[in-house]
């Protein structure tokens, strides 16, 4: 079963391990994510991130530029075994060719400094899909409030009351402009029904999951996701144990396939298969993974065949729905 995951975070485990002064390579390393994984799991396509948290980063766009650099060096050295694609045509015609797609990603859209032209910049540098936010206030919208520890572990607060900035706005209709998908996924849920109010193309939450089923605030309510396939949009199914299941301590916390396959049945139910796909946060995720790399993906295939799930239906939620979406966008 072909896989098409929208979001890793594999750049910044090999750029922090380097860092540190370690041997990390995305052809072979100890993480969720490498090519030889990649293969195992049946991958055709996998997003990875730019992912930078600004609380920790001193220059945004520099470190922005650094992982960057750090992608096209890793595409360079394994040319051999994985393609970057930028647009439909490079898709369609490397997938059916069997080779390992990359798509290049932004997440956290302060790292283009409020400024059009360097969002212009990062599309010229191959960058297609951007989230507004990560987990902090920036010049264009707002995440929820989430709560990692304590007595709130787990959960969070719906903030529904800011929503995009002018800046945002804009952002917004640039990136569809230039046929650069618009990622949900982290932002508010006041940004949120600004986004549908002002989108016109199809977007996606690229990491989310469903809110009925687990609180966390991260995830999509029943109305969001409605919403999201009434526009033709996708969501990714986040492998993060707190997006899958309520929990009060972390150590608590593990990560399950019966959780998952929950989660897209209620996705289903509300939204229709055709609004479902996968992005796992590979390498931006840790604790007690039933799915622990992308070699076993077949995993997840294979329990929701058990569970009553057809083979159309799962090729759409594994690969056909973001490549679906991915056509009509890009």
């Amino acid at each position: 079963m072909r896989v098409a995951d929208m979001h890793c975070d594999t750049l910044s485990e090999i750029y922090y391990a380097r860092k540190q002064g370690k041997e990390a390579h995305l052809a072979s390393n100890s993480f969720h994510v490498d090519l030889d994984k990649l293969k195992d799991g049946d991958y055709g396509l996998q997003n990875f991130a730019i992912f930078t948290n600004l609380k920790e980063t001193e220059d945004p766009f520099k470190h922005a530029m650094e992982l960057l650099d750090l992608f096209y060096l890793e595409m360079e050295a394994n040319k051999d075994q994985i393609s970057v694609v930028k647009t439909w045509k490079d898709m369609e015609e490397n997938w059916k060719k069997g080779r390992l797609l990359a798509m290049l990603t932004i997440e956290e859209g302060a790292v283009c400094q409020g400024s059009l032209s360097i969002l212009r910049d990062f599309y010229r540098l191959g960058v297609r899909m951007m989230s507004l936010t990560w987990d902090h206030d920036n010049d264009l919208a707002f995440p929820n409030q989430v709560f990692w520890d304590g007595p709130m572990a787990g959960a969070g607060i719906a903030d529904t009351s800011r929503g995009l900035t002018e800046t945002g706005m804009a952002f917004v209709e640039e990136m569809e402009r230039l046929g650069m998908i618009l990622d949900i996924s982290h932002l508010n849920d006041a940004g949120i029904y600004d986004v549908f109010r002002y989108a016109k193309k199809p977007f996606v939450a690229s990491h989310s999951n469903a809110r009925a089923v687990a609180s966390h605030p991260r995830n999509l309510t029943d109305d969001m996701i409605k919403k999201l396939a009434d526009r033709g949009g996708v969501m990714g199914l986040n492998f993060c144990s707190a997006f899958l299941r309520n929990f009060r301590k972390r150590e608590d916390a593990e990560s399950l396939i019966t959780d998952m396959v929950e989660h897209i049945r209620h996705i289903k139910k509300v939204g229709g298969i055709g609004c479902i796909g996968l992005g796992t946060d590979f390498d931006g995720i840790g604790g007690k993974l039933e799915i622990d790399s992308a070699a076993g993906l077949p995993k997840l295939a294979q329990a929701l065949e058990q569970a009553g799930f057809s083979v159309s239906e799962i090729e759409a939620v594994f690969y056909g729905n973001v490549l679906g979406l991915y056509r009509e966008v890009l």
